[in-house]
């Protein structure tokens, strides 16, 4: 009579499927030991991680959401469900997922922290904002819409008060080609504000070089690590003081005193707000 194979077996039987690229039998076999344990997280993450390869998002972000309710500090269930979110365009959620793996991640030297996180996280915030971005020129341009409409409805409404009047034709006729031509230099005029405004949109980006490696956001006070990192000060003082002494990025020694202030790169950043102030917002 064959023995059946126990949830580690199980487990490790879907491990050599995974690493064949034998998803589908990975995933059954992940499926198989959560059925005899389904109180281990991490036969969630290694089925989410599957699901993630084959681009069912919905799954991975169901199986991950059941790991972190066996683990909440779990930095791979976080990772998937922020990385499912992010692809299902639930971007807030997504964001709040992989920030906290980032987190966690960073408290743990040697952990699974990589830069995929940090990448991940970093497409979240873009992905936001280009959301936001586009959300505000089709307001934009709802409202360039809009009052050209009202330029035209005003126009319209003058030409037929002139044409109810009795004057001649000629005194009407030169009236109207007044109203028409002052009906169309307004009509100029709000679509130059706009085309000011349309070329103002293509530069509403803050290059990544600009941002902090640990909160992705615009430098304010960029300082220099030996290793020829800049952090921002407050975000790499705090990692030194809450998770060690160490750069984030290359790993090697760092201490507080061995911070240089950035003044290069404290001047691009002031030049590019003093000409895009809608970065502090970024």
């Amino acid at each position: 009579m064959a023995r059946h194979m126990s949830d580690k077996e199980l487990k490790e039987q879907g491990n050599k499927y995974f690493n064949s690229n034998k998803l589908d039998s990975a995933i059954e076999s992940y499926s198989k030991a959560i059925a005899l344990n389904p109180s281990v997280p991490t036969y969630y993450t290694n089925r989410a991680l599957c699901y993630i390869k084959n681009n069912r998002w919905a799954q991975a972000a169901q199986d991950s959401r059941a790991a972190l309710e066996r683990d909440g500090a779990l930095v791979k269930g976080h990772f998937y469900l922020g990385s499912s979110l992010l692809e299902m365009d639930k971007l807030d959620e997504a964001i709040k997922h992989l920030q906290t793996a980032h987190e966690l991640a960073r408290k743990e030297p040697g952990s699974y922290y990589d830069d995929t996180i940090a990448s991940k996280l970093r497409l979240g915030r873009k992905k936001k904002w280009n959301a936001s971005e586009e959300k505000r020129i089709q307001q934009e341009i709802e409202l360039q819409t809009y009052l050209n409409r009202l330029v035209l409805e005003d126009r319209d409404r003058q030409m037929d008060r002139l044409k109810d009047q009795s004057q001649s034709y000629d005194e009407v006729s030169d009236e109207i080609a007044t109203v028409e031509t002052e009906a169309d230099a307004r009509i100029a005029d709000v679509n130059a504000v706009f085309a000011a405004v349309d070329d103002r949109r293509a530069k509403r980006d803050v290059p990544d070089y600009m941002c902090g490696k640990i909160s992705f956001e615009l430098l304010r006070d960029p300082v220099i690590t030996p290793s020829g990192i800049t952090y921002d000060r407050k975000d790499i003082q705090e990692h030194l003081e809450r998770v060690g002494h160490f750069d984030p990025v290359t790993r090697t020694k760092l201490t507080q005193d061995m911070l240089i202030p950035n003044y290069a790169m404290k001047e691009v950043v002031d030049d590019f707000v003093s000409h895009n102030e809608w970065a502090l917002y970024y």
